[in-house]
């Protein structure tokens, strides 16, 4: 069998994919670099003006993007944004669950409203997705791939996220799960754990911390920093890049595997 040169190893023209809350940050740059690739994106999240503004940036750019507005807590949306990537991009061959939310609280003082928000969001999203995109990709016989969004919070839980911890610790299950039950219909399912990334979310959490704390966004990113081998924080393109290998075909022996992207953090 001859092997495909590195250029056509990470070619994605004529492959779709679909990425949840693809509108900012780490979706967004996945969403970017799937597009520069050559695939079709069709970007699913709650903040259509969001969407439509990367939707933008990506054709202005060549590159064959849409957008929906979506809610990764629903079947229905699920189903929805399926149908629509198979009408207007012609299949589904790559899904990215990347929606969720980090609100913090002290589990003593997490209510039961925020508790099922957040798991809804991170982790039953997650399956909904993924199973209205698993049908689609087992009925076409063509198989697909499946890239979740956990967190290295599913290994090492940080103070204050108890109910996005355990969310994210299921979402590594769930990978593993699928990866086994699907692999029969051609479907690889991996993950990526992030660490510290420099997002949106991620600067909202430094708001809450600074009301709520007192610290500054220099002191909580200078703390984090000195824990993290490489002395710096990551980029939304450090996960995009990691998803773009896992969405070529240079992954295709790999399904129901992790890969931290965290800057050496979980070593110290």
């Amino acid at each position: 069998m001859s092997q495909q040169s590195i250029k056509e190893m990470f070619n994605l023209s004529g492959r779709n994919a679909i990425i949840t809350g693809g509108a900012l940050g780490i979706g967004q740059a996945i969403a970017f670099r799937l597009a520069e690739a050559g695939a079709g994106v069709l970007i699913a999240d709650i903040d259509q003006k969001a969407a439509e503004k990367t939707v933008e940036e990506i054709t202005s750019k060549n590159g064959k993007a849409l957008a929906v507005t979506a809610d990764a807590r629903s079947a229905d949306d699920a189903k929805k944004v399926v149908q629509l990537a198979v009408q207007e991009l012609g299949s589904i061959d790559i899904l990215v669950n990347n929606a969720g939310i980090f609100p913090l609280m002290p589990v003593l003082d997490t209510t039961e409203e925020m508790w099922d928000n957040v798991i809804d969001i991170n982790l039953k999203g997650a399956f909904l997705f993924s199973q209205a995109a698993g049908r689609e990709m087992a009925a076409t016989g063509n198989g697909g791939k499946i890239i979740n969004l956990a967190s290295i919070d599913a290994f090492h839980p940080n103070g204050m996220a108890t109910h996005y911890n355990a969310s994210k610790g299921g979402v590594l299950m769930l990978t593993r799960a699928m990866a086994l039950e699907l692999a029969p219909h051609k479907i690889i399912v991996n993950a990526i754990a992030p660490g510290g990334i420099m997002t949106p979310g991620t600067a909202d959490v430094r708001e809450n911390l600074n009301k709520t704390l007192g610290l500054s966004s220099e002191d909580i990113i200078g703390g984090w920093v000195q824990r993290v081998p490489l002395q710096k924080m990551g980029e939304p393109d450090d996960i995009a890049k990691v998803a773009l290998f896992l969405a070529s075909s240079a992954a295709d022996y790999i399904t129901g595997e992790v890969i931290l992207v965290d800057g050496g953090y979980l070593l110290s």
